[in-house]
This record gives structure tokens, sequence and C-alpha cells, in this order.
């Protein structure tokens, strides 16, 4: 729920090692023998070709982007923002333009084309590459997966775990760490030219190679503490083992506890994992957010502000947690980049997160969502265990072998289900962004922060419909300027749809 276009909700609980007696396994038939010992499969042996492609395509992008000008990739951001900030705009066509508005906190020149000058062509070269890397990211967890299956690598891990370890806790759990570092290894070539190389590419990241191998293992790590360390997962296998076709109900179930304890626990435990995290330092805005935290009627004692600088050069803002974790977060970057008026513009916003309960709407519609998920994904593993079990040497649905499949599976309903994932949460962030007009009605300069935003994130300001529906998880910016244009009900007398605390001075 930050100021950005991205996405993610995470969940982390804390069950302790779950241990039970070792259930008996059915012997391996000599033909199940053999396959675990014949040479690769040719599956598995095409899809190590498609990952081979795959990262040449990786490649290809780099190499598209060395043949750009100087003058058109080499440009930070902040220097972006400074050049459109002191360089005239000509007027732009009057179609382009939303209708006036009658109000003295409006009178920014032209936004709507600040905000287009900004996307120049670096940008959309930048903006346009990571739209296409996050449309076929899915591709690389289902490849990864695959090839733990076809290969015989998921059983022989299985087998690994099942003659050092007699608990099913232990067994999940060295599955996880060795199969997620194969996942990780298919990864690893996507993710070291987006989130490293293309950062710095063009001037996003500030991190060292080392700096960012060491937050890739504290995810990996986190990942496995939560996944397996927990006992979560044993769990799930339990689960699925005792309940059979059921199973689906009982994992749906059990989402709704683990979503809101991660969601509890992700601000305290987690987060301070990568940043450090503390009171905001500027007395003066600190004053104003309070005051207007108190006509919103909420509790403004967890504003934070967060070195995110050591990572980045974008812009952001968020709030996470609920009860004694809930905290509203400023990056320093922000800090550094925006106004007091446009900082306050982005702290009514995510006030309006709270208040509006979106946190809560967030995670129900989630566990609903959770009961489909789970539901078709009961059905495909059961067919896909059918059809090609004895080939990848899995016993059945509650096999650790199994895992692979299941995250195959879930990884493909996800991105199926994204569109309506994400409608929710552009809706939500509308919402949020009429909440902090009403309370701040500082329009100016809600429309001058997504200015900045754009330029100093390099975003796309008005995406396709399809890259809209499938990727972005906000409004675009140029729908949230010209909202923020035209939209002061309090001008006419009208009512507020969401803010009914005091109007501001």
């Amino acid at each position: 729920m930050g100021l950005t276009a991205g996405s993610g909700t995470s969940g982390f609980e804390r069950v302790g090692p779950f241990l039970v007696p070792l259930p008996r396994l059915p012997n391996h038939d000599p033909e199940t023998i053999i396959k675990l010992s014949a040479p690769m499969s040719p599956a598995a042996r095409t899809l190590i070709a498609i990952y081979v492609i795959s990262c040449g395509l990786s490649l290809a992008f780099r190499c598209s982007a060395d043949v750009t000008t100087a003058a058109d990739s080499a440009t930070p951001p902040q220097a972006a923002a400074s050049v459109i900030a002191a360089t005239p705009v000509a007027p732009p066509a009057l179609a382009e333009l939303d209708a006036p508005v009658a109000t003295a906190t409006l009178a920014a020149p032209h936004p709507v084309a600040k905000i287009r000058a900004a996307f120049t062509p670096a940008n959309q070269r930048y903006a346009h590459v990571r739209q296409a890397l996050a449309l076929i990211d899915p591709c690389w967890d289902i490849a990864a997966a695959l090839l733990l299956l076809f290969s015989g690598l998921s059983a022989r891990i299985r087998d690994l775990a099942t003659r050092r370890f007699r608990s099913r806790y232990m067994r999940v759990l060295v599955f996880i760490a060795v199969a997620g570092l194969i996942a990780g290894a298919v990864r690893l070539p996507v993710e070291l030219f987006r989130g490293y190389w293309w950062e710095h590419r063009y001037g996003l990241s500030n991190q060292s190679l080392l700096d960012w191998s060491v937050e890739q293992l504290k995810v990996y790590a986190l990942n496995i503490a939560f996944i397996g360390g927990t006992g979560l997962l044993a769990l799930a296998l339990l689960g699925i083992e005792r309940a059979g076709r059921r199973a689906w109900v009982w994992l749906a179930l059990g989402m709704l506890p683990v979503a809101v304890a991660g969601v509890l626990l992700s601000p305290l435990v987690f987060e301070p994992a990568f940043n450090k995290f503390e009171p905001l330092g500027n007395a003066q805005l600190d004053h104003r957010i309070l005051a207007l935290a108190e006509r919103a009627g909420i509790p403004a004692r967890h504003v934070f502000q967060v070195d995110r600088s050591r990572q980045t050069n974008t812009v952001n803002a968020y709030v996470s947690g609920f009860g004694p974790s809930q905290r509203i977060v400023l990056w320093d970057t922000t800090l550094k980049r925006l106004s007091e008026d446009e900082i306050l513009a982005v702290m009514g916003h995510e006030m309006g997160h709270y208040v509006l309960h979106h946190l809560w709407r967030g995670i129900a519609l989630m566990w609903l969502l959770s009961f489909a998920l789970f539901f078709a994904a009961a059905r495909m593993v059961d067919a896909s265990i059918a059809r090609w079990g004895m080939r990848w040497a899995v016993r059945d649905r509650a096999d650790v072998a199994a895992l692979p499949l299941y995250a195959l599976v879930l990884t493909l309903l996800l991105a199926l289900a994204q569109p309506v994932i994400y409608a929710e949460s552009r809706e939500v962030e509308h919402e949020a962004d009429v909440f902090g007009l009403e309370a701040t009605h500082l329009n100016a300069a809600a429309a001058s922060a997504f200015v900045k935003l754009g330029a100093e994130n390099r975003s796309d300001p008005d995406p396709p419909a399809l890259i809209r529906l499938l990727l972005y998880t906000h409004p675009p910016l140029l729908d949230r300027v010209r909202f923020a244009q035209r939209y002061h009900p309090w001008t006419s007398g009208q009512a507020n749809q969401y803010f009914h605390g005091p109007a501001p001075n």
C-alpha cells in the first residue's frame, strides 16, 4: 500500500518445530529405481535449453541497452527532475489538459505536461524492460519447479532427507533449503539483471554487488525460516495426508491466522533485517503529520523514516502492520526530494489506508481467494501425479517431493488471479488518494508529488490498458495527477466521500 506501483503482502508466523512419527513409505519398484538412476530425460534437457535461452534473452536486453546514447541513458533521475522543474514547458494541447480548477492551491503549471515530459526515451526504455520482465516473471518459478520434477532432483532430495532424518519437520526443512538453492540458481540471471545491473544502468541503485548479494541471501534465509523453520509447511503436509481430498478447506482456513500474524510481525521482525528505522527527524514536519493524524482520528505515534538510500535513489512511502506494529514509513529519499506539502499530501494518502481499513480488506480478499486457489490446486496436483507421478517418483499428494508441484500450480493460479487482485489494489489506492485530498486540500502538492515520483522512479505514467490490467497495483500516475487537479468538492460545498474530520486550516 505504498506510494508507488508495487505489490506484495508477506506473511510470517512462528509455530515452532513440528515433529511427527515417520509414516511408513511404500517401497520403490524397480522401474522407479531405474528412472532415478537413468540419464537426464529429454524433457529435462528441453527445460535446461529453455532456461539457457531465457538467460540469453536477458543478456540481449543488456546488449540492446548498451547501444543507447550517453545523453539518453546516463541522466540521473534527480538531474532529470531538476531539468523538468527548471525548463519552461510549452502549453499542451487543450485536449490534453483538464478543465481549470478555481482554487489557489492548484496553480502548478501544467503538471500533466510535466509528467509527460519526465517520461523521456531513457525512462521509457527502463520502464518497458521492467514491464517485460514482470510479465514473464512467473515463468522462472515454473521453470525451476519443472526442472526439479522432470530431472528427478526433487525425488533425490527427498530420499536424501529421508535417509538423514526421521521427523517430517526436518525432512521438509532440508528439502526446501536444497530445492530453494536450485530455484534461486534458476532465477539468478534475471534477478541479477533486473535487481542489480538494470538499476545501476539507469542510476537508481546505490548497492555494490556484494551488498546486493548479501541482501539476496537474507531473503533466501528468511524464506527458509518462514516456510520451513516455523513448521507451517510440515503441518500443511500432515494435513494433506490426514484430510485427503478435503485438505484444501483446512489449508484455506489456516491462511487467515498466518496472514494476520505475518502482517503483525513483518514491521517488527523482517523489515528491520534490511534497513534501519527511526522516528522522523524533522520536528516541524513531524508536528504537521501528527496534527493531520489527530484530525483524521488515528494514532500517529508510529511515523518512521528508513534509510532506503542505502539501496536505491527511488522514492516511496507506505503503511504496514497493525496494532502495536502499525507504522507509516517515509523513505529518506522521499524526505530529500519532496517538499513538506508534498510529503503531507503523501501522508494523507497513507493515513487513508489506515482509516478505511484497507489492510483488513486486503487480508479478507486474499483469504476468500485462497479457497478457490487451494481447491483448484488440489485438483491439478492430483491430476498431475496421476499422469506423471511415476516418472517423477512422487508417491502421493503428501509426498515431500511433490512440493515443487504445489509451487508450480500455485504460481500459475496466482498469475491467473493477478488481474483480479490488482484491480482491487488499484481501487483501494484510488480511495486513499481521495481521502488524502479531502484531508489536506493539497491538490497542487499531490499533483507535483506524482510528477516527481514519475521522474525519480522512471515510471510509465500512462501504460497500455493490458499492462495496466496485468501489472499495476496503483492507478497510473497520469490518472492520479488529473484526479488531483479536478477533485475538490469542498470548493462547492459538497460533502466528502471518506474524510469526515475537521477541515484543514
